[in-house]
């Protein structure tokens, strides 16, 4: 890929990003030197991985990587048998627990990281026996050896003998008198007394040091001597027992180093992929579809190194009807930037890298992207701004071929407008007879007419408001733009007779062209507005399509189980009447009834088949339309209506005389209603409020109304163990919704993630949560959690 290129398309500013979200020193070594591929497979493995993890970051959070340290030396160190240190030692530890933590912290997953995961060995074995020995970089634990132990036990009883020798010597009234202090120190390993230098023929010993201004000597009591000769040699015997521990765990290192450095390579590739996730979901990327052929459609794509509140959504096409795009309009209206968001988009892509687009855009693969983008001019070299770009121009017109994309911005700037507007058109038409991919920024109009007029070239502008004098970066392809020096001029105060005179001076050509340009434009406006106006008609009859498919489902479910419930009465009806028959007919088989006996029992069968048809009767429903219609201004806050539509009772909060509406509190929740859909409840008595309770006691409603209203909307779980801030999050959501609070945000700092991840998971379960995501820049970036309700 041409060097030149990645510096001029900023290339390097979005992999010093990238290196920021790596954790440890290896994988920032490897993603310094993460260069733009070209093979179209080995592409998309790469977006496999980093889509993958994108998806286990945004439902578990991104592990730590930062504790691993490059063991590469130390792993040839022991392939020839030497012994490693304790923080050699510790680094194998410390890469051991990262391996295993992944494997226990990612649940098995059918996706492109698992096989990585898979092969993750965290010999566990070793892992403990280094951790039971070793306890820091500087220190041994004593549990490492049998003999270790007994070593420094016996230190330590040595040393208790010389602080009970030299406690005496304190203590001893003729020998106070010679002590600059009364404390034990010690002395290149031995202990000793502070001796004035006056007494110190006085104190039998030996000297080992004295103080800077020379009045204090420390002498070693030869009383202890021999005890510390014996300190002396038993640590010279610790020393070599750990030296034996080292060289022990070294052995059973050396075992595993195919293991270790299978463990150390899949780690930094881990934290690359995932770094590449993270940065994905910094500028909140998606997936591009790579192609060979040639063709690039970015929907919606965003410069990434643009801030997000200022960048304009770009969609762009070309490789289809057309490969080689014109795009014209005045200066400062996102012409260049057009060009470097394509550049850029498809490095990243070609590089593994989620793009700032919408998903399901079309990157093409390409050998080499040439790009002759800014001022070129070098005094230096004695260059001028064209020849500079000439000279560009020239390298790449011998480098480039079907397989290159290329990027000009200004073409043929910065000599005589007409041999430049020449030499730009042959260029151009060189490149396109070559089949080479290729977009260019100009205002010439020769080049926009060249555009209208040949095949596969297609002219686009950046659209422009000359209304307001500014650009509204929107790029349009199909239509070419207009420089509008002679709107922007007059707008800005130029008199209307030198603008006359400058347009007289134009020739008929391109005064036609010009108009054509105008008229399209016009067009293409009204074109636009017509189809946005089409859209939202579609999406209309979308919605009410849906909602009578829905609402006609429903009332054949109804429908159907009113048919049912009728068949199964009106069977079970007639099994009655038929045991009433038989059980008549056999008695009067049996007994030979009367005809007033009979008359009883046709009685009873016309009772019972009366009661069934009393149940089969349908009371009509409450009809709204007879509902004698109250005017707004019957309504009061406070008063109790009946919701005709739902049939419940609820209290009037808020009134909309404007709209003929009311805000109705039914329990804990509010809606605006229609006053045609309430009837009001005079002398209605809230059962709630007439219960047995003590005078002055608030309703029940009032109480939630009151705790509705003090609900923050922010919370705060700093210093809370996962556990502890579910229980609290769980309960302070609840009164959030409730409250109708449109939005809260919990913060729950950065930390290790284990907080933010565990309240993630948890949010992902809340039924009443229209979205959440992580805080932007001034929002507390990853340390806080936005959550937004349903309304």
């Amino acid at each position: 890929m041409n060097n030149k290129s990645l510096s001029t398309l900023e290339y390097n500013k979005i992999i010093s990003r990238l290196v920021s979200f790596a954790c440890s020193d290896g994988a920032k070594q490897v993603l310094h030197k993460l260069e733009p591929m070209t093979d179209i497979d080995k592409i998309n493995t790469a977006l496999d991985y980093t889509n993958d993890a994108l998806t286990r970051v945004y439902q578990k959070g991104s592990v730590d990587f930062s504790r691993i340290k490059d063991i590469r030396g130390s792993i040839a160190r022991l392939k020839v048998g030497s012994s490693l240190n304790a923080l050699e030692l510790l680094n194998i530890s410390m890469l051991l627990e990262c391996a295993a933590r992944i494997k226990g912290y990612y649940e098995q997953r059918a996706d492109s990281i698992q096989p990585l995961i898979d092969m993750l060995d965290p010999v566990t074995l070793l892992n403990n026996a280094i951790k039971k020995c070793i306890i820091s970089e500087d220190e041994i634990s004593d549990d490492a050896s049998a003999n270790l132990r007994s070593i420094r036990r016996q230190k330590n009883i040595a040393a208790d003998r010389i602080h009970t020798e030299l406690n005496k010597i304190l203590n001893s009234p003729s020998t106070r008198t010679y002590l600059q202090d009364y404390v034990i120190t010690t002395r290149q390993g031995r202990f000793c007394l502070p001796v004035k230098a006056e007494y110190k023929s006085l104190m039998p010993g030996m000297v080992h040091d004295q103080s800077s201004t020379g009045s204090t000597v420390f002498i070693e009591p030869a009383a202890v001597v021999k005890l510390n000769n014996d300190i002396r040699e038993l640590e010279l015997k610790e020393q070599a027992e750990i030296e034996v521990i080292l060289a022990d765990l070294s052995a059973k290192a050396a075992e595993y180093t195919d293991s270790l450095l299978s463990d150390y390579e899949i780690l930094t590739n881990l934290d690359c992929i995932f770094a590449k996730a993270l940065l994905s979901r910094h500028f909140n990327c998606s997936r591009p579809v790579m192609n060979n052929k040639g063709i690039v459609n970015i929907k919606k794509g965003r410069h990434p190194l643009i801030e997000p509140h200022t960048v304009v959504p770009i969609d762009i096409y070309l490789g289809t009807d057309f490969n080689l795009l014109i795009i014209t309009g005045p200066n400062t209206g996102g012409k260049t930037v057009s060009l470097k968001t394509v550049g850029l988009l498809t490095l990243m892509a070609q590089a593994g890298l989620n793009i700032p687009a919408l998903e399901h855009s079309d990157i093409a693969v390409f050998d080499n992207i040439f790009a002759d983008i800014g001022d070129e001019q070098s005094i230096e070299q004695s260059l001028s701004t064209f020849s500079s770009h000439m000279t560009n121009t020239v390298d790449i017109l011998k480098k480039a071929d079907s397989n290159s994309l290329i990027l000009f911005d200004e073409i043929g700037a910065g000599t005589d407008p007409t041999e430049g507007a020449a030499l730009a058109i042959a260029i151009l038409d060189s490149l396109h007879r070559r089949n080479i991919t290729t977009m260019a920024t100009t205002h010439y109009s020769e080049i926009k007419m060249y555009a209208l007029t040949t095949d596969g070239v297609e002219n686009a502008c950046c659209e422009f408001d000359v209304q307001s004098l500014r650009p509204t970066y929107r790029l349009l392809i199909g239509v070419p733009g207009k420089s509008n020096a002679f709107a922007i001029s007059k707008k800005l105060g130029l008199s209307d007779n030198i603008i006359n005179d400058a347009s007289r001076r134009l020739d008929s050509e391109d005064i036609k062209f010009e108009d054509l340009v105008t008229d399209l434009e016009q067009s293409r406006v009204t074109i636009e507005r017509e189809r946005e106006e089409l859209n939202e008609y579609k999406a209309q009859i979308a919605q009410l399509k849906s909602e009578l498919t829905k609402k006609t489902e429903r009332l054949d479910e109804r429908t159907d189980n009113i048919i049912r419930k009728a068949n199964e009465e009106a069977a079970r009806i007639l099994k009655d009447a038929k045991e009433y028959a038989d059980k008549t007919i056999n008695a009067m088989n049996k007994h030979g009834m009367t005809v007033k006996e009979l008359e009883k029992h046709r009685s009873a069968i016309r009772e019972k088949m009366n009661k069934r048809q009393e149940k089969l009767k349908i009371e009509p429903a409450n009809n709204i339309s007879e509902h004698k219609a109250h005017d707004i201004s019957e309504f009061k806050v406070g008063m109790h209506v009946k919701v005709l539509t739902m049939n419940v009772i609820g209290t009037v909060s808020q009134i909309h005389k404007n709209k003929n509406q009311v805000t109705v509190l039914v329990g804990s929740l509010s809606t605006k209603m229609d006053i045609k859909n309430l009837a009001i409840l005079k002398g209605y008595k809230d059962p709630a409020e007439t219960s047995s309770k003590p005078k002055g006691a608030g309703g029940s409603g009032k109480i939630k109304m009151s705790k509705s209203s003090s609900v923050s909307s922010e919370i705060n779980l700093l210093g809370y163990t996962v556990d502890e801030a579910i229980a609290v999050l769980d309960k302070y959501l609840d009164d959030a919704y409730i409250a109708r609070i449109p939005q809260v945000r919990i913060v729950h700092g950065k930390g290790t993630g284990a907080l933010r991840s565990g309240i993630t998971s948890y949010l992902h379960g809340v039924p009443y949560i229209k979205e959440f995501r992580l805080g932007q820049i001034g929002e507390g970036a990853e340390g806080v959690t936005i959550v937004t309700f349903k309304d």
